[in-house]
């Protein structure tokens, strides 16, 4: 790890005027993600900006009838609030979902946001990665890709975006609240972050020192017929596979509406809206939910390690459907998907 200065912010105006004067600096609060990257040499920021003192710690209901919540709430006290219990349960199902314990404690709601990818060739500096080097080439591509992308890679990129509360967020149309020098503005989930293209080294929409500041969740009756599905190597502590945030609000014995979005698969979050819409006004029946997972899966492009992730993310989606109609979403802590 090279050296590097530290500075501690004070409020929000603080933070931004600290990132914007010195070249190189980076955000840090929990740290779970980019002191792992510091020490593989993946990272090398000339300085760190402490933003975990700010007040950016709650929860709060919207005028709307949604949530606010702040970008330094830790995502155990995000998993285990009342309001995400009683409102957003599939919030709180994923992140229970991933990591341990203890980085649950230390790792904060933007932070999780701001996640880069757990590819082994990213994180092997002595091997090509367009999203260390650009212009280098993805080591990926030729190599061990059993883990990678079956959707929407490039030529330049096949990582995977590992977070699991992402895709729940994505499913429930959050919106991100950031801040920067030219003010504050909001970025819709399904817009935060990019896929690969020519620029894999680029991982979301937001511009040069913004922060993150808080995530809005819009009021959402889907409480009860929900679930969210993690598939991995092994139970514990394991990036997924595939992963599955499904909702649906019946009525009348139809699919009103659907909410479906994939982790694990693509260079970001996935949500297909065609696939949602193939679901609407139909029965909930296993057949329907195989006809919505092929939809969703109509442009996947395995690649030679990976085909796989295709059949099993179809089956996945269909379990995910079928929990979510019948209202018995996965206990995260059962290590038999129902």
């Amino acid at each position: 790890m090279i050296p590097f200065q530290y500075a501690r912010a004070d409020n929000v105006a603080d933070a931004l005027r600290l990132i914007a004067a010195q070249q190189g600096a980076k955000f840090i609060a929990g740290g779970t993600n980019l002191l792992d990257l510091m020490k593989n040499n993946v990272e090398a920021p000339t300085w760190l900006v402490d933003i975990s003192r700010l007040p950016l710690t709650t929860v709060e209901e919207t005028t709307s009838g949604g949530l606010k919540i702040g970008a330094l709430v830790p995502n155990s006290d995000l998993a285990w609030h009342p309001l995400i219990e009683q409102r957003y349960p599939m919030i709180g199902s994923a992140i229970l979902a991933g990591a341990s314990a203890q980085l649950r404690n230390m790792a904060s709601t933007g932070g999780n946001l701001l996640q880069r990818t757990r590819c082994n060739y990213f994180y092997d500096t002595a091997t090509p990665c367009n999203k260390r080097q650009p212009g280098s080439g993805c080591s990926a591509i030729k190599g061990l890709n059993r883990n990678h992308a079956i959707l929407g890679a490039s030529d330049a990129c096949i990582a995977t975006h590992p977070s699991d509360m992402c895709v729940a967020l994505l499913a429930l149309d959050a919106t991100v609240h950031v801040m920067g020098q030219n003010g504050a503005r909001t970025i819709p989930m399904a817009d935060f972050h990019r896929l690969p293209g020519d620029g894999p080294e680029q991982d979301t929409n937001l511009q040069p020192n913004e922060m993150i500041t808080a995530i809005e969740l819009p009021p959402a009756p889907l409480t009860r017929n929900y679930t969210y599905i993690k598939i991995r190597d092994r139970m514990s502590y394991a990036f997924a596979l595939v992963s599955v945030a499904a909702a649906l609000e019946l009525e009348g014995g139809v699919i009103k509406e659907a909410r479906l979005a994939l982790g694990g698969v693509a260079h970001k979050p996935w949500r297909d809206k065609a696939a949602e819409d193939a679901l609407k006004e139909q029965k909930p029946e296993q057949a329907n939910f195989v006809r919505a997972a092929d939809v969703l899966l109509r442009d996947a492009k395995p690649q030679k390690d990976n085909g796989f992730k295709v059949e099993l993310a179809r089956r996945v989606i269909a379990r995910a459907l079928m929990q979510a109609a019948r209202g018995t979403p996965q206990v995260q802590s059962d290590k038999n998907i129902q």
